[in-house]
């Protein structure tokens, strides 16, 4: 399984498909599928009976659902714009994420 760059918590722009130009928190990242579940984009509706326990009224329940994860980027939190992701190594040997937009570089991760 290759290690992905995008992580919980990251916020993310959507580049292509019908939420592009959007952007949100990632919620969850399913690395196995390759995808990213991004609060408030791609609302899906999932239609319930009632159900005495888990949901007694029934009806139409909205949720996000997952975007492919070539389909975002990430935002840099200091130029906020979106980027392409590379890494560097600190003195103490932690591996960060670093802005690759030109001019900027600057560090994505709390080191």
């Amino acid at each position: 399984m290759k290690r992905l760059k995008i992580h919980k918590g990251d916020q993310v722009m959507v580049v292509s498909g019908k939420e592009a130009g959007k952007s949100g928190k990632v919620m969850r990242v399913e690395a196995a599928e390759g995808r990213v579940v991004v609060e408030h984009l791609n609302m899906l509706k999932k239609h319930t009976k009632p159900h005495p326990k888990k949901n007694p009224q029934g009806g139409v329940i909205e949720h996000e659902g997952p975007i492919d994860i070539s389909n975002v980027m990430l935002m840099c939190p200091s130029c906020d714009h979106p980027t392409r992701v590379g890494y560097r190594f600190t003195e103490g040997g932690a591996k960060i994420r670093v802005c690759r937009r030109p001019g900027c570089g600057s560090d994505i991760d709390k080191a």
